[in-house]
């Protein structure tokens, strides 16, 4: 899951689909409440402990941390010796990504198209007027971490996605690899708080209405493509605008970005394709 969130496109709500532990990690995740804390300050730890199946949260936690803390110097060396390659790789893994969460979505109705338009709606006007470069301050760090790691727990749309999008991927990126303490604390606390307040809200969201919401976040994410377009040019207002790969004079990589798009998207095939099999031979 860690290794999953570190990839704009691939979700750690997928991997833990595909790893049957998934419902596990919502029910374990919702049990973190008033009345599992409650036992905490009263100083029953071992109750506390069992209530929230802490081994289980204690050991996805770890394997979370080793691979992003892993995979985030790799991610910021290509982004910056290999930005266009990296970018292409990005939009096909978002591309079929989005197409995967529609394709599963059964009895689509018009009220869930519609939702999926203003998603992509969203998704573009969120990319067009946002800046490249966002705030640095430790409140930004703080409302990154509560909305990326939300996202964690959705299949379908990962939390670096969200970081892409609020123009803070490469910057945690860089923290994670420097060891920026401060703005990894920050971060971390802004994801627990975050997670534990909107689990409750997610889980019923997708009870009462899971394929609108799911089309309006495939939707948020096809329009989100913008920003993954790997050429674009820096406007004044430092705002990104996407621009055709003939208007890079001499542009040397174009197939190499199509090859790259490509592999993204045969990566999301194959984990889809295991996903499948998986799901089969359990039924």
């Amino acid at each position: 899951m860690g290794a999953a969130n570190v990839v704009p496109g691939v979700s750690g709500g997928t991997i833990a689909l595909l790893t049957g532990i998934y419902q596990e990690l919502i029910e374990s995740i919702k049990a973190v409440g008033s009345k599992s804390l409650g036992l905490l300050f009263r100083g029953k730890f071992k109750e506390f402990w069992k209530a929230v199946n802490g081994n289980f949260l204690l050991a996805v936690a770890i394997g979370i941390v080793v691979s992003i803390f892993s995979l985030a110097k790799v991610m910021s060396y290509l982004l910056e010796h290999f930005p266009i390659q990296t970018w292409a790789f990005f939009f096909g893994l978002v591309l079929v990504s989005t197409v995967y969460m529609i394709r599963e979505l059964k009895d689509r109705k018009l009220s869930q198209w519609l939702a999926l338009i203003v998603g992509a709606a969203c998704g573009v006007a969120l990319c067009l007027v946002s800046p490249s470069h966002t705030s640095d301050s430790m409140l930004f760090i703080f409302i990154c971490g509560a909305i990326a790691m939300c996202t964690m727990i959705l299949p379908g749309i990962s939390g670096s996605f969200i970081l892409v999008l609020l123009g803070k991927y490469a910057f945690m990126m860089d923290a994670v690899g420097n060891l920026n303490i401060p703005v990894l604390v920050v971060f971390t606390i802004g994801a627990i708080l975050g997670i534990l307040a909107f689990s409750h809200a997610f889980s019923w969201l997708l009870k009462k209405a899971y394929n609108g919401t799911m089309m309006f976040l495939a939707g948020l994410m096809l329009g989100s493509l913008v920003k993954v377009w790997p050429w674009k040019i820096l406007l004044e207002s430092g705002v990104d605008r996407p621009i055709l790969p003939n208007q890079f004079a001499g542009e040397p990589h174009l197939a190499g970005a199509i090859i790259w798009a490509l592999i993204g998207g045969a990566l999301i095939v194959a984990i889809e394709a295991t996903a499948a099999a998986v799901k089969k031979k359990s039924e």
